[in-house]
């Protein structure tokens, strides 16, 4: 959990904060408070008005968690010194930019300020006695773009910690009606963070509205994240961020379903599967596309369609070794060695790729590289595609059948009924065994131009319909 000094106002915004809430309390007028949750009971706070430019900007707040890496030099001197001008507006553009990209403004951040200037302010804030917003900093963000001068926040006890903070933070945040939800990713680090804080499974998943199963799924996805975040390292020391990932929710939970059914069965399948999705993934490819890569996916199109210099596993030994411990394990398969070569070296040129850190001449390079991934696994999928379709039109005849003897069976019942109702309309019957005494013969004509075999079921069909080649 990340924790910080106190702001440089710290002293001078305690008291103005006291002298506030004395006025408010002493006063005659109706006395404001808002209601928020700590150690799961209400605790009633009062409401005042504090000038915006005393207010700072929550370094540890979990709504632009996944995002703080997006500058890794700003980023740092954040984490060093938050309270600095130039960290503060660092949050602010993290804050009103989007999630999958904090360099564009978010339409969702641009609907608050309309909602804000339409209507003013509806739902005070939250800050410490120090001065640092728990709950409304993009709301802070918007009243400063729309020049305003103060906010109605609610004021925490002085005695609250950091964890008290975010404990506060999260439980407003998860309320299900609240106007603009954390993101995809940064919902996941603030699972973690409650699990690493000691949480039971079951206490996170309540909290956030969600199944047990869901909270597990959530965990793996994150892992796999954090890995692929550590693998797309390079030599020049950049790496991709949390926010690569966001915009990709629905793909991970498919890759998570798709991995933990292929692994039921075959480990090496599931790993191959998730090496070559998250190579899709990353390079932005639809769920859509990315459900074609199955178990022979590698093998039997895109290890053919990759450009030459990055289909080669690395040589390496039949074992791995633990860092920081003396025993090793048996390295992957040949096959998902490969894989996760040709992920590492994608991972790593998607990092160089948007790397600000790095030579002009070293970034196009590695976009290069992914520009010419990207269109190997184009043309894999595509033709996973086509062979998608010609399987499924194979199998559509045999489904209709199937679908047309499930009627019949239906038939017999739905007749046993109208026997013992005397209600057969024998005749319509009648009539409409002749239209399927029909319809047999056309199958019989059509399937013997086509189908070579004479087993038991084509043999019936010829005798049954009466069809004579």
């Amino acid at each position: 959990m990340l924790k910080f000094v106190l702001p440089p106002r710290a002293a001078q915004n305690t008291e103005f904060v006291a002298r506030r809430l004395k006025d408010v309390m002493e006063g005659d007028g109706p006395k404001e408070t808002v209601t928020v949750e700590w150690h799961g009971r209400p605790l009633h706070v009062g409401v005042i008005d504090m000038p915006l430019r005393d207010l700072y900007y929550n370094p540890a707040t979990h709504r632009i968690r996944a995002q703080r890496d997006h500058d890794p030099a700003l980023a740092a001197r954040l984490e060093a010194e938050p309270w600095l001008d130039e960290s503060q507006d660092y949050l602010n553009r993290l804050l009103v930019g989007k999630p999958t990209n904090p360099d564009e403004p978010d339409p969702e951040f641009v609907a608050l300020m309309d909602s804000l200037r339409e209507v003013e302010q509806q739902e005070p804030g939250l800050i410490t006695h120090a001065g640092i917003l728990v709950n409304g900093n993009t709301r802070a963000a918007a009243l400063r773009e729309l020049k305003k001068t103060s906010i109605r926040v609610g004021v925490l006890p002085p005695s609250f910690t950091w964890e008290d903070i975010n404990e506060v933070e999260l439980s407003l945040q998860l309320r299900p009606d609240r106007r603009r939800e954390y993101s995809y990713i940064n919902r996941l680090l603030a699972m973690e963070e409650q699990e690493l804080m000691g949480r039971s499974a079951e206490d996170i998943a309540r909290s956030f509205h969600i199944q047990k199963k869901t909270f597990y799924q959530e965990r793996w996805i994150l892992g796999v994240i954090q890995d692929m975040i550590g693998r797309s390292r390079t030599g020049e020391g950049v790496q991709l961020a949390f926010s690569d990932f966001e915009g990709h929710q629905e793909n991970l939970k498919e890759l998570h379903r798709i991995y933990s059914k292929a692994a039921a069965s075959n480990q090496d399948l599931a790993d191959q599967i998730k090496e070559n999705r998250i190579v899709a993934i990353i390079l932005d490819f639809a769920k859509t596309q990315t459900r074609l890569i199955g178990d022979q996916f590698h093998s039997k199109y895109l290890e053919k369609s990759l450009p030459q210099n990055i289909r080669t596993a690395p040589e390496g030994s039949g074992t791995i070794g633990i860092p920081g411990l003396s025993v090793s394990v048996s390295a992957p398969s040949g096959s998902v060695a490969q894989a996760r070569a040709v992920t590492d070296q994608v991972l790593q040129a998607k990092a160089l790729a948007t790397a600000r850190a790095v030579p002009a001449e070293t970034r196009q390079e590695a976009q290069k590289v992914v520009a010419d991934v990207s269109k190997g696994v184009r043309r894999a999928l595509d033709a996973a595609a086509r062979d998608d379709r010609l399987k499924k039109v194979q199998q559509t005849a045999a489904e209709r059948l199937d679908d047309a003897r499930a009627s019949v069976d239906q038939c017999v019942s739905d007749l046993t009924v109208a026997f013992s109702a005397s209600s057969l309309d024998e005749e319509a019957f009648d009539a409409a065994l002749v239209r399927l005494k029909d319809s047999l013969a056309k199958l019989a004509r059509s399937a013997h131009r086509g189908v070579s075999s004479r087993d038991e079921g084509m043999t019936w069909l010829l005798k049954a319909s009466g069809y004579e080649a």
